[in-house]
């Protein structure tokens, strides 16, 4: 039995560290205590556990305009957040964790706010008909969390332009994100912000579970810790190089001739490269798949490969082009 209310507020926008925040709240989750989690993140794209960076999410584009790629410990699809979403996760111990009275909570605050709210059959929110709020889970032993975004007044035309797979001929295992009809909550209600929303969220969870609540700040929690996982969340081997093992392959043609590149990648990394032209120079495709055989799958780590193994000149300049076209 839930009695005892938590509310941690996040502090600042990094991703990276807000998700280490939720973990060490995850694992510090105390008996008959309920946590409510509120936090944002800046221009970031979160995939879930089992997604492809690649495929997911033009990752490239984002990280050339600022923006930030994380990936979650809980499974789900692909989000955008910008400082007009508004996230959410419930910290609880396995006894008391129920989606259907976490969610009400969620319902309750826009209720509250004069926005009507219903669940859809998978775990999402809807209000006028279109999706407002993701959800997705996690558990660590016995204790678990329930977490999602909350859209408030998120830039949809960067939301679209980042969710979106390559262009590139890619096959990928993994779980792919379910596209939806969204819905800002401003849309509804056009004086809602997020301060407002966050109010809302803390008067319905005590509404909801019938108990005051007590703040929790991050300053209480372990540094070392969260320093700890925050580096892990930031590193490229966690972001990238999870990645279940796909198939890369794009093509071009140019006046020096007809050129196809297949990759296999691995843990981010391609395995093996395949080279197929009908290019003059014979040695062209051998001399590629050396040296792309063992190279990060970023375009980057490409650029610089191609320019070590071709050097200087018109050859180097189309193939690193033809990467460049395929939004890596």
């Amino acid at each position: 039995m839930i009695r005892e209310l938590r509310v941690c507020l996040g502090e600042g926008h990094d991703p990276y560290f807000n998700l280490a925040v939720e973990q060490c709240l995850l694992e510090g989750a105390r008996p008959g205590c309920c946590t409510l989690y509120l936090w944002q993140n800046q221009n970031t794209v979160v995939i879930g556990r089992n997604q492809n960076a690649w495929k997911e999410c033009r990752t490239e584009l984002l990280e050339a305009e600022g923006g930030r790629l994380a990936r979650r410990l809980s499974g789900g699809g692909a989000v955008f957040h910008d400082l007009g979403n508004l996230n959410f996760t419930f910290l609880v111990p396995a006894e008391d964790y129920s989606v259907a009275r976490q969610l009400s909570v969620i319902a309750a605050a826009c209720r509250n706010l004069g926005i009507a709210a219903e669940t859809s059959g998978r775990n999402d929110l809807l209000a006028d008909g279109r999706k407002f709020s993701g959800n997705a889970f996690y558990q660590s032993g016995e204790n678990y969390y329930h977490h999602g975004t909350l859209l408030v007044d998120v830039d949809m035309e960067r939301m679209g332009r980042y969710l979106c797979p390559s262009q590139a001929k890619l096959a990928a295992k993994g779980v792919s994100s379910v596209r939806s009809r969204v819905v800002n909550l401003r849309d509804l209600r056009p004086d809602l912000t997020v301060p407002l929303l966050s109010q809302a969220l803390t008067e319905a969870f005590s509404q909801v579970y019938g108990l005051p609540w007590t703040p929790v700040g991050v300053e209480t929690l372990d540094r070392n810790a969260l320093a700890a996982m925050r580096a892990r969340n930031a590193s490229w081997e966690w972001i990238y190089g999870r990645s279940l093992p796909f198939s890369f392959s794009c093509q071009g043609r140019f006046p020096w001739g007809e050129i196809q590149l297949q990759f296999q990648v691995e843990e981010g990394v391609v395995q093996t490269a395949r080279v197929y032209s009908d290019s003059m120079d014979w040695r062209l495709a051998p001399v590629l798949e050396a040296a792309l055989a063992g190279c990060r799958f970023d375009r980057a780590a490409l650029d610089a490969q191609l320019a070590q193994a071709l050097g200087p000149g018109q050859t180097c300049e189309d193939l690193r082009g033809l990467l460049a076209a395929q939004d890596l």
